[in-house]
């Protein structure tokens, strides 16, 4: 028999608000995370627009000499775990910290660090390096610093897999539990990648919005308006456990993780299968892990992206696999208040379905204005909900055709 598997912690940083109740409450009041980029001269960008996290102090929840040693995606991976340690009330002391583990996803990893390094070589030689450098800027050092944060020594590891890296992370983290390796897991991704480099590449390939004028209207999933995505940043960090062990300390339990499903596309660097056919068979893996029907479905926080090619071949897909269904069921994507963060989006979009679980409320899709024929089905148009939620379904699909998706459960 599986082992039960349950949500106790959660921790959010955010372009629209940092901390559960700054999240949640944003997500209810449809509220947009974006605005021009400040965090350098995007003038000669075609996209000058991205979801920056504000108010961000890593030194309220690191060491300051440490936080000197992190590139910005290591700090929101540390400072989101240590919001979800606390919101779960573990007692560090008490634990086996060799069955308490870290998976993290991050798609790009430090590239802030990368690039402010390269151009000290450029401009002033090779000494003038940082010695941090390389483990400033490996992608795996953020779980490499969250386990050191916190005594985690059990199982560790870090996926990259493009957008859909920390829903892999938080499945994979599920299986680790559910199979006895682990009683406790941080999980969850994290990006920072709105750097000079990162947004001249994804302009170049034409994939950003450029209603540079427009900010806060500018990321507009599955509108017939869409024109592509809106970069964001951030973090979501979950603490997930072993349901006995949460039981037996008194914990809070959220939601229960029943379902994880991933496949690959197969077929382009950057564009999904034609009807969404590898996102389909994702998420149909994920109901069969969980043993049960798609008509069980309530809601899907969508990949909903605001590109044409992905919000038609989701929907495509969506269809494939819950048919008349999928008429019946709510569908958003929060990607269009926080804008898309990458690896770390599908962490936050998991806090999201637990929002819809915990309060039976279906967050919208914002700056849905003009109906695309291709893209029919319900996606919560601008404002969001009441709506009785048993179980909720989260996809990420990233670039090089990984599709993953994983389901939650009111606990009960």
């Amino acid at each position: 028999m599986k082992r039960r598997v349950v949500v106790t912690g959660i921790g959010a940083i955010t372009p629209i608000g940092i901390g559960k109740e700054s999240f949640f409450q944003a997500l209810k009041e449809g509220k947009s995370g974006i605005g021009k980029i400040t965090k350098f001269d995007a003038k000669d960008f075609p996209a000058q627009i991205a979801g920056e996290v504000k108010d961000f102090e890593p030194t309220d929840y690191i060491d300051k000499k440490e936080a000197k040693r992190m590139d910005r995606f290591t700090q929101f991976a540390v400072a989101a775990a240590k919001l979800a340690v606390d919101d779960s009330q573990i007692d560090l002391d008490k634990i086996n910290q060799h069955r308490f583990g870290v998976i993290l996803g991050s798609g790009i990893g430090g590239i802030e660090t990368f690039e402010k390094e390269y151009q000290k070589l450029f401009n002033k030689g090779p000494k003038r390096v940082s010695p941090f450098f390389i483990p400033m800027m490996i992608t795996n050092i953020g779980a490499g610093q969250v386990s050191m944060a916190f005594g985690a020594k059990g199982p560790n590891s870090t996926t990259v897999t493009a957008c859909a890296s920390s829903t892999n992370a938080i499945g994979d983290a599920f299986k680790i539990i559910q199979r006895g390796d682990a009683d406790i897991m941080l999980t969850g991704g994290t990006e920072a990648s709105i750097t000079p480099l990162a947004v001249a590449g994804f302009c170049t390939m034409k994939a950003l919005s450029t209603r540079n004028d427009d900010p806060t209207k500018a990321s507009r999933p599955f509108d017939k308006d869409r024109d592509g995505f809106v970069m964001g940043e951030g973090a979501g960090m979950l603490i997930i456990e072993e349901l006995e062990h949460a039981l037996a300390r008194g914990a809070h339990i959220y939601a229960e993780m029943v379902g994880y499903g991933m496949s690959a596309d197969a077929y382009h660097i950057t564009a999904p299968a034609p009807e969404g056919e590898g996102a389909a068979r994702a998420m149909k893996n994920a109901i069969d892990d969980a043993q049960i029907k798609p008509e069980d479905i309530d809601y899907i926080n969508a990949h909903g992206t605001s590109t044409p090619l992905n919000d038609k071949n989701e929907t495509m897909g969506i269809k494939t696999v819950f048919g008349e269904h999928a008429y019946k069921l709510s569908v958003s994507s929060t990607k269009s208040m926080t804008g898309h963060l990458l690896g770390g989006a599908g962490a936050v979009e998991a806090i999201a379905c637990v929002l819809a679980l915990t309060e039976n409320f279906i967050p919208p899709t914002i700056n849905y204005t003009t109906p695309d024929p291709e893209c029919d089905l319900d996606y919560t148009p601008n404002e969001g909900r009441k709506k009785e939620v048993r179980y909720a379904l989260s996809n990420s699909l990233g670039f090089g055709g990984h599709n993953a998706t994983i389901i939650l459960k009111r606990y009960e």
